[in-house]
């Protein structure tokens, strides 16, 4: 599907960029590390992030909670991958893995969202207050997880009204299987639009 993006009401959402996922020595960065390198994602994300601040394009970083002592006393129900973030201390406050990547960090103009607990940037957080002040009407989401983080956000933002478009080669999972699951069972449901990093690349400038 062709897109004609309007730079003032396009936002891409940069979602989880932590060195845990990205960088060498992360905690999961072994676990993303086959994908990420197949499709190329570190280089495709610098690419649409550059070309998005040459298009005027806002960027929104969308960032998961960053874990410290104490968050998750005395909760109940945790969700399976709360429950390991806990256990590993995922992205924790004040450290080289819950700090954004070197080549992810924003930027003047940027906008950092509250801080998510679960999987979708939407859910508890001021994503859909600043999107909706700023004018956007176009979401183009980027980033981690394909199958989590990025299905669930994409979807909150389908709820919401949003238009949306997601870059297969420029997210990531721990395995091909669960970008399949994303990009061919879920998102053809979903998403307006589905694209790789070369064809969004050009609809942006």
């Amino acid at each position: 599907m062709t897109n004609s993006f309007v730079a003032a009401e396009t936002a891409i959402l940069l979602v989880d960029p932590y060195n845990d996922f990205m960088a060498e020595g992360g905690k999961l960065f072994p676990l993303v590390k086959e994908v990420a390198e197949k499709v190329d994602l570190n280089n495709n994300l610098k690419m649409l992030i550059e070309k998005a601040r040459i298009s005027k394009i806002k960027i929104f970083f969308v960032p998961h909670h960053r874990w410290k002592e104490g968050d998750y006393d005395g909760w109940e129900n945790y969700s399976p991958t709360q429950l390991k973030s806990n256990q590993i201390k995922l992205f924790e406050k004040n450290t080289w893995g819950g700090t954004f990547h070197e080549d992810f960090q924003p930027q003047s103009g940027d906008i950092v969202v509250q801080e998510h607990w679960g999987q979708s940037g939407f859910a508890n957080t001021d994503l859909d207050m600043l999107l909706k002040k700023h004018g956007i009407k176009n979401l183009i989401i980027v980033g981690f997880r394909v199958n989590t983080c990025i299905d669930s956000t994409a979807r909150f933002g389908v709820e919401l009204g949003y238009h949306v478009t997601l870059v297969s080669d420029a997210t990531a999972g721990f395995s091909m299987d669960e970008m399949d699951a994303t990009f061919k069972v879920n998102a053809p449901t979903y998403a307006h639009s589905i694209v790789t990093s070369a064809e969004l690349s050009e609809q942006l400038l």
